[in-house]
């Protein structure tokens, strides 16, 4: 699916600040039991997620407590950061994406099809998302929270599932659909799924995606979720 509209103009949502900084109020909230650090640094296990979350970029110790935490000539994905690197460290890489909530236009609900996914189906969860490359997902990703998927004759061919779980919020990740299986609106019933379930156990939904991917943001919104905010994200690494 592809578009040439730009990108729409973030909207304000009341009760969102822990979204600032989505993965260090999860791994310091919902997930602190996957949480690897301390009180200025943390990550998940590799196996489970790659993401380092710090708490703030103010504090003149953050850089060398981010060194201890993963280590000598590390590649670190960093979100949110906007600022110059120390002199040791070494850019790899960087670019935008974009924060996406739910909003009241939003119509959730059970899907009769899907199905929902556990340690059994890992390798085949692994799979489909090597095949579309939806985002990062390891061996232990499935642990972040429920995911589900559809089978076609015996075949794992769409999935979608909670990722990141800041206070009050559930975040929608790992959507994919194998390419003979699209424009059914497979992806659209999962994400519906999974907002459904959200919000039942009293959570709001969010997306991330990349800002160049113009048509996922614009298939999100017709299904009632909002641009809140555009976000910076960045590959460094550390000091050998």
């Amino acid at each position: 699916m592809t578009t040439t509209t730009a990108l729409p103009l973030p909207v304000p949502h009341a009760g969102a600040t822990v979204l600032d900084n989505a993965a260090w109020h999860s791994l310091a909230g919902p997930h602190a039991r996957f949480a690897i650090g301390g009180d200025l640094v943390k990550r998940y296990p590799e196996d489970v997620a790659p993401f380092v979350a710090v708490r703030t970029w103010d504090d003149p110790n953050v850089w060398e407590a981010l060194r201890e935490l993963v280590g000598p000539g590390a590649d670190v994905g960093l979100s949110g950061f906007e600022g110059e690197i120390p002199a040791d460290w070494q850019w790899v890489g960087g670019g935008e994406g974009v924060q996406l909530v739910e909003t009241d236009a939003l119509q959730t609900r059970p899907d009769d099809e899907a199905i929902e996914l556990s340690a059994d189906d890992a390798a085949e969860m692994i799979d489909i998302v090597a095949r579309n490359q939806p985002g990062p997902f390891r061996p232990r990703t499935y642990e972040l929270g429920r995911y589900i998927g559809i089978r076609r004759e015996g075949r794992l061919v769409a999935m979608a599932g909670e990722r990141l779980h800041p206070t009050g919020w559930s975040e929608i990740s790992a959507v994919a659909v194998d390419a003979d299986h699209r424009r059914q609106g497979l992806a659209s019933r999962l994400v519906l799924d999974v907002a459904f379930h959200i919000q039942q156990r009293g959570d709001r939904a969010l997306l991330h995606a990349a800002a160049t991917n113009l048509g996922a943001i614009a298939a999100y919104e017709r299904l009632g979720f909002a641009l809140r905010r555009r976000n910076r994200f960045a590959a460094v690494r550390t000091p050998a």
